[in-house]
């Protein structure tokens, strides 16, 4: 008999959405019939896994151990399919740097950008404004605006706290939108709107801070651009499942790329859904979707099988 858990929590600094989406994603496996656990996830998963007798994983977490391959790596392991991207493919897109060279050659637009480790001076030939980012953070968390030298040297000595590196991004003004693909097909875009006009973590996970609207508000032509190039993100990077990628859409109505997330948030206020329930896919059925595509990603080939017995 199968019995699947959603892991949820977690031990990053998005453990507090990762729950928030874990349960309302057992909440709706449990409508749809599943028997169906939450587990929050800590060292002590592997032992609770075989205790509940867990056939297949809903992956909710957010962040590091959860989004980056941590965890994709250790149900390879243990032979327990899971939603979402491969091992690979998640540690790949969890790091922005990587993403951003990963596409380099891929005829994606993406702000130009610089590279700074902890310990180095600064990198030179930096045009500001630029959006300083650790490159594995996530939920806005890890980014500041940065106006000019002295403010970047400030916002250096919080974000190493986070990581030992940080990306530099050449600031893009203009309308942020977001591209769910769902098992290869892209769902229409939705444009965000915060009341405070920066898409932070209150903004993002408060309601009635930010505004959301489908199809985003802008040309055909960017739309299916935004599409196309969210489509060209998960093919290059081989992603699997619900993914989602964002973009700003400058000026001249081109959509620049800014990241793509391999387990985009389930909340009441999450961008995934909302894009799905516009091609008229429910959250229920979204989350049945998803947990139906579970599967292992690496096959064993050593020949000895009888150990997935």
């Amino acid at each position: 008999m199968s019995r699947i858990a959603v892991l949820m929590g977690g031990m990053s600094t998005e453990r507090k959405i990762s729950l928030k989406s874990g349960r309302a994603v057992l909440a709706a496996l449990q409508a749809r019939g599943w028997d169906a656990v939450g587990l929050d996830v800590g060292p002590d998963l592997p032992q609770r896994l075989v205790a509940e007798g867990i056939t297949s994983c809903w992956l909710a977490l957010h962040g590091q151990f959860g989004e980056d391959g941590c965890i994709q790596g250790l149900l390879e392991i243990m032979r327990i399919p899971y939603t979402g991207s491969s091992v690979q493919a998640s540690a790949a897109a969890m790091d922005k740097i990587t993403t951003k060279r990963l596409l380099a050659d891929a005829g994606i637009p993406m702000p130009a950008d610089w590279t700074w480790t902890a310990g180095e001076p600064l990198p030179e030939g930096v045009t500001y404004p630029v959006v300083a980012k650790t490159p594995q953070g996530g939920s806005t968390l890890g980014i500041v605006m940065v106006d000019d030298e002295a403010g970047l040297e400030r916002a250096l000595v919080d974000l190493k706290d986070f990581d030992d590196r940080v990306l530099l991004e050449e600031r893009v003004d203009g309308i942020e939108i977001t591209v769910a693909v769902l098992d290869g097909q892209a769902l229409p875009a939705v444009e965000i709107v915060p009341d405070s006009g920066f898409f932070d973590f209150e903004a993002k996970y408060t309601e009635g801070c930010t505004q959301y609207i489908v199809p985003a508000r802008v040309s055909d032509e960017t739309l299916r651009a935004a599409q196309r190039h969210a489509l060209v993100a998960w093919e290059r990077l081989g992603l699997s499942g619900v993914v989602r990628a964002d973009f700003i859409v400058d000026p001249q109505g081109v959509p620049v790329f800014l990241e793509v997330n391999t387990i985009p948030g389930m909340t009441a206020t999450s961008l995934s859904p909302m894009a799905a329930e516009a091609v008229g896919i429910t959250f229920e059925e979204l989350v049945d979707r998803v947990a139906r595509s579970a599967r292992l990603h690496l096959a064993r080939r050593d020949g000895r099988q009888e150990l997935d017995q």
